[in-house]
């Protein structure tokens, strides 16, 4: 793979499901000695779920974001029940001057894809890690990525629902 690559990754998760968060870690951090990962996701002894208001939540998700390069998104279970994953695809697409890439991994035994998360990916990738590395590596350097408004006609479309609003 690449010699001495950092990516800069905001993984989508839910402390509730952190084994599934842990293993995509392990998965990428074992997968190439000569790639690394910066990990800016919402640390688990410092949560944000205590944010006062809808604004005050999305304004300390978009801080953790902003460093980053690309945002990773679990199928499965947490993409289709969260409450936060619409907060978190509205941050990645509609509030910074470029739309952050998404990249949809699909758990190994996992069918269940959310049509809100598979409007917003900008791609959708296996359990492998070499595939998510090049995936990664794709996404950061493309000029064609979803933006806020296809990602809002999409979900109206296919989802038959509106895009959530983050007031920031």
């Amino acid at each position: 793979m690449g010699r001495g690559k950092t990516f800069r990754v905001f993984i989508s998760h839910s402390w509730r499901y952190g084994e599934h968060y842990s293993r995509l870690l392990r998965l990428l951090n074992d997968c190439d000695p000569n790639v690394r990962f910066l990990d800016y996701s919402v640390p688990e002894d410092d949560p944000i779920h205590d944010a006062g208001t809808v604004r005050d939540l999305c304004e300390a998700i978009k801080r953790q974001m902003t460093p980053s390069q690309v945002v990773l998104i679990l199928g499965g279970v947490y993409s289709t029940y969260s409450r936060w994953i619409n907060k978190e695809i509205v941050l990645a697409k509609c509030k910074f001057e470029r739309p952050k890439p998404v990249l949809l991994i699909r758990p190994r035994g996992s069918a269940k894809l959310s049509c809100p998360v598979q409007c917003a990916a900008d791609d959708v990738v296996g359990w492998d890690c070499r595939a998510i590395i090049e995936r990664i590596r794709r996404l950061i350097e493309s000029e064609t990525l979803k933006d806020c408004e296809d990602v809002r006609e999409c979900m109206g479309k296919k989802c038959n629902m509106r895009m959530e609003i983050c007031p920031i």
